[in-house]
């Protein structure tokens, strides 16, 4: 295992960003910038030893520093969807940017975690980079002083393990994800369609247009929603079902089973031609499947064309919305409560 540092480019802000490449000795590579403790690249190995780099992103910190489709990103303070921008803890209201439809989308599109300097550190006995934020009190509408790391490991066993650790000084909303894009056949490849997909659970959240969770979780059983056993991604993704036609195909928040403080597989995604699967590990409640059904038009690494469904996103949290949703697991931490999460994406 060997992590190595180069200098990635310059801010807007005239702030120097940096890669940081961590290898293993299994051919798995991870390279992370601590512009916005964002993944940009990982490369895995094939059965035959072929590797190819998995996940959709950039070669200029420029395109990160506009990344309208979060490639990558580190998300928070809060992922996914807030309905009407607001919520309230013990009374007292906050007001988030409306950025999607008068709702808020994955906290601010300019100034949310994916979008600041962190400080890094090599950890040099875990072999792995740590990224710290210090989020000030009201930063983008949210109450407190949030102290919060995103470390990035290479794991024996073909996995990339990403923990968080927070702790704020203030009761708080805490709900951070990574946004990266998946495509087993490399980050060139095309459609994800062909994709085998299985999800471990058994109910998803309903939504309503402006993918608001109505509270209900709803039943996969005889709905295109059902992953339960596995099935290729493009065999109902345009069924003509009121909830996928809304949001243009899948990007739904699946209700896990999973126990609290407990690491466990949630999902698998398997893409036969190239020869890869890749699972999903996680202690939290909930999975965002999001198929790239609104990705736009636009070049990527390597001069690779991006466009729709060219990649898929498995995002860990708790329920979009859940701020607001009394049934749903709460987000909100008290004054001095860790936050601490682990997400793990693993090969073979």
């Amino acid at each position: 295992m060997s992590i190595s540092r180069k200098e990635f480019g310059v801010t807007g802000d005239g702030r120097q960003a940096y890669l940081y490449a961590i290898r293993a000795e299994n051919g798995m590579e991870a390279v992370v910038t601590d512009y916005g403790a964002i993944l940009v690249s990982l490369i895995v190995p094939d059965a035959k030893g072929v590797r190819k780099d998995l996940v959709l992103g950039y070669d200029r910190l420029a395109d990160y520093e506009e990344n309208g489709c979060f490639f990558g990103a580190t998300i928070g303070r809060s992922a996914n969807r807030i309905a009407g921008a607001s919520f309230e803890i013990d009374g007292t209201a906050y007001r988030l940017a409306a950025n999607e439809n008068g709702n808020n989308l994955h906290t601010d599109f300019h100034h949310g975690f994916h979008k600041v300097l962190w400080e890094a550190e090599v950890l040099e006995e875990e072999q792995a980079v740590r990224f710290s934020y210090t989020s000030p009190d009201m930063e983008n509408g949210f109450p407190g002083t949030l102290k919060i790391s995103v470390n990035y490991m290479l794991l024996p066993d073909m996995g990339l393990q990403i923990i968080y650790d927070g702790v704020c000084d203030q009761k708080t909303l805490i709900n951070a994800t990574n946004h990266s894009y998946f495509n087993l056949g490399g980050h060139d490849a095309g459609s994800i369609e062909d994709e085998k997909m299985t999800i471990f659970a058994d109910g998803f959240a309903e939504i309503v247009p402006g993918a608001i969770p109505t509270g209900r979780i709803l039943p996969v059983e005889g709905t295109p929603m059902d992953f339960r056993t596995g099935k290729r991604i493009g065999d109902e993704i345009d069924a003509d079902y009121e909830q996928l036609t809304m949001v243009q195909g899948y990007d739904h928040n699946w209700a896990l089973h999973t126990s609290p403080g407990t690491v466990e597989k949630i999902a698998e995604v398997e893409d036969a031609k190239a020869g890869r699967v890749m699972e999903v590990w996680t202690d939290l409640p909930g999975v965002q499947f999001y198929a790239g059904n609104c990705i736009t038009p636009q070049t990527g690494k390597g001069g690779a064309h991006y466009d729709r469904r060219c990649a898929l996103c498995l995002e860990t949290q708790y329920f979009p919305n859940s701020v607001n949703t009394p049934g749903f697991i709460s987000p909100v931490f008290e004054a001095g409560q860790p936050y601490h999460t682990t997400t793990i994406y693993k090969f073979r």
